[in-house]
């Protein structure tokens, strides 16, 4: 036997509210900063020995003030037994305040022929927390 079961309006209406609220507070607090993407461009991508070489890296998508690469420290591993390596000094980090550097550029100038592989790091004191790779060719004349 069945027996019937009745639930008011305005009780079903509370328990509706309940659910998205309970959802969109789950949502907010489990969301993590988007990542931006580390890439590396040379140009030219093949280049005679004693000439310069663009390279510009750049931070796409993510979060603008991703904690982890605010105020990075920047190395160039060249492949050819040379680094560069640069600090800048920034203000301390603000949640939502901060911004992350989007772009950087450098350029070199490769003395032996043969392929390079150019690392770019970007480093928080001694870690590194992101890095890219691009390969060069370089031609004796």
């Amino acid at each position: 036997m069945r027996i019937p079961f009745h639930v008011p309006q305005f009780w079903c209406s509370l328990a509706a509210v309940g659910v998205v609220v309970i959802a969109a507070g789950t949502a907010l607090s489990s969301e993590e900063p988007e990542e931006p993407k580390l890439r590396l461009r040379a140009s030219p991508k093949v280049a005679f020995a004693g000439k310069e070489v663009l390279f510009i890296a750049e931070l796409r998508d993510g979060d603008d003030d991703y904690r982890e690469l605010y105020c990075v420290t920047v190395e160039w591993d060249w492949d050819d037994g040379t680094r560069s390596e640069s600090t800048p000094d920034c203000d301390p980090y603000e949640p939502g305040v901060s911004k992350i550097r989007r772009r950087y550029s450098t350029r070199h100038a490769f003395r032996d022929g043969g392929q390079h592989r150019v690392r770019l790091y970007l480093k928080q004191r001694d870690d590194i927390v992101a890095s890219v790779t691009q390969s060069i060719e370089v031609r004796l004349r």
